[in-house]
Order: structure tokens, then sequence, then C-alpha cells
């Protein structure tokens, strides 16, 4: 494979370019527990339900998913910004200490699972593909918690933005889409 010339700085810049839905990974069971903010979850297959996520392999969270199998993802709200950033490590927290200030139970897996996000899923770990600085995570999807709130949290070009289903809808609607496709 031959390398090629694009800096980080480059494909970050690139990157920022992709709207990312905002969410939680959490990992490990009882006190010992860390998360992360992620834009980085996807769907794999609906049949069995499978997704996946890229985590930095020196990320905290890394190790407690290898160790325990298991991860959650949550995914935000609109209103849950300031998750979203103790979670990215804004105020310094670490492990455990991230999770204070919001409500958690506990998966069946062990894995702490926010109350109150869009989703809560829990996976099983299927296999971890390490490629270069992080490692692709498939979980099988073990147990969802839908909640009936409609507004997301978005990241884009470096900055969180709320997408609320009505108001975005409209604005969409507006702009138009052209029937014929691009």
């Amino acid at each position: 494979m031959t390398e090629t010339a694009v800096s980080s700085a480059d494909f970050r810049g690139a990157m920022r370019h992709l709207t990312g839905g905002v969410s939680i990974i959490t990992a490990g069971r009882g006190k010992d527990i860390t998360g992360m903010t992620v834009t980085s979850v996807t769907s794999l297959s609906i049949d069995p339900p499978t997704l996946l996520v890229s985590i930095n392999r020196d990320a905290s969270s890394f190790p407690l998913i290898r160790r325990y199998g298991a991860f959650g993802v949550n995914i935000l709200a609109a209103d849950q910004l300031d998750i979203a950033e103790r979670f990215a490590g804004k105020g310094g927290l670490k492990g455990a200490d991230r999770f204070a200030g919001a409500q958690w139970v506990t998966a069946t897996s062990g894995v702490p699972l926010l109350v109150g996000a869009l989703s809560s899923v829990d996976c099983e770990v299927e296999d971890v593909v390490e490629r270069h600085s992080h490692g692709i995570v498939i979980g099988r999807v073990r147990t969802i918690g839908n909640s009936t709130r409609t507004a997301a949290l978005a990241y884009w070009h470096g900055q969180y933005v709320a997408v609320g289903q009505d108001e975005d809808a409209a604005r969409l609607a507006e702009v138009g889409v052209p029937a014929h496709g691009v």
C-alpha cells in the first residue's frame, strides 16, 4: 500500500464537514467504569442487530471493553450537552467521576446506561478489529431503551448543534430536495 501525502490536519478538517450524532460509550462494571463522547457509532446489521464504534486504543474505555466484553451506547438528546462535554474530558474528570450529575441504570451486561438518552443500547462485543490508532468494536445489541424525546445532539464543524425534528424538518422542506436525484 502506498503512503499518501494527506496530513492529519487536512484529514481532520475534511472530517469536520461530516455531521455526526453524539453518543456516550460506557464501559466497565461496578466502580471500574469509564466512558467517552463519540460521533463514530454506526449500525452494521439489522439481522442480527449489530453496531460498530471506532475507539482510540489509548482511550481509557478501550481496555475495559476488552476486559468485560460489553459496552453501552447512549445516543444523546439535544439538552445533554453538559454530559457530552464531561465525557469528552472538559473539566478534567476521568473514570467514574464523569458519571456524576446524571442518572444511570445498570444494563444486563453491567455497563451503565444513561436515563433520558434518546436511546440506550447494551452491546456484547463480537469482535475488535485493530487498525492504526483505533479499534473498530463490533457489538451485538442485547437490549435497547428508547425515549419519546425527538431532539438530538450532533457535532459539526467543531461545535455541538441541536437537531430538532419539527423545526429542522420544516427547514429541509423549504430548501427542498430535487425529485430526480443529484
